[in-house]
């Protein structure tokens, strides 16, 4: 993320009227605007397939799921971040079209680049959402889903799956999926390789 100002402060509502105008996404972090960079074929193939398996269980239901446009507003924090994935059961999120305040679930498909921050400051500020129960890595360099799931004690457990799985779970929805459709027609990103000076 590229901050826009190092100096100007904008308010929650300025910057929603301004995002609304804009060709760009930006995130907004307590007062300072970020504009977001691109992202891959693997990361946006690899999200959209996984909205799709949501989508589809969700069929009937009073659940959403919303991809790669919709912000989540982290009210205690004074945040609003783009997730790749959000879902919802709660019907107060229908008031709000272009945010949610009450998401159930969150997935991000990992970038070399956001690698760092949606594990570390963007998750810890996640936890801040009292609705929230299960946020989710989906791993763009190796066939690899995290899940960080809220215990009853308000603890953060995780659970790792990889192909030797054959499937994943998201216990938020009660959707058991398999990893060849969450992976399907994905060309995983290639890992960047350490220097010598990094090696000695």
């Amino acid at each position: 993320m590229i901050a826009l100002s190092d100096s100007v402060f904008i308010t929650p509502e300025a910057y929603l009227e301004l995002e609304e105008k804009s060709n760009i996404k930006h995130e907004y972090i307590d007062g300072q605007v970020y504009a977001m960079a691109g992202t891959t074929d693997t990361h946006n193939t690899i999200a959209l397939n996984l909205a799709l398996l949501i989508r589809n269980h969700f069929r009937g239901s009073e659940c959403r799921v919303y991809f790669a446009d919709i912000k989540a507003q982290l009210e205690k924090r004074n945040r609003f971040y783009y997730p790749d994935i959000i879902v919802t059961c709660d019907p107060k999120d229908r008031e709000t079209p272009t945010y949610k305040r009450f998401p159930k679930l969150i997935v991000e498909v990992l970038s070399e680049s956001t690698e760092g921050f949606d594990r570390g400051d963007k998750f810890n500020d996640y936890q801040t959402l009292d609705s929230l129960e299960e946020y989710v890595l989906v791993n763009s360099k190796h066939q690899r889903v995290e899940t960080f799931r809220r215990n009853e004690q308000g603890l953060w457990v995780l659970q790792t799956y990889t192909p030797d799985n054959q499937t994943f779970e998201l216990q938020s929805i009660n959707l058991t999926a398999p990893f060849t459709e969450l992976y399907e027609n994905v060309e995983l990103e290639a890992m960047s390789t350490p220097t010598a000076q990094n090696q000695s």
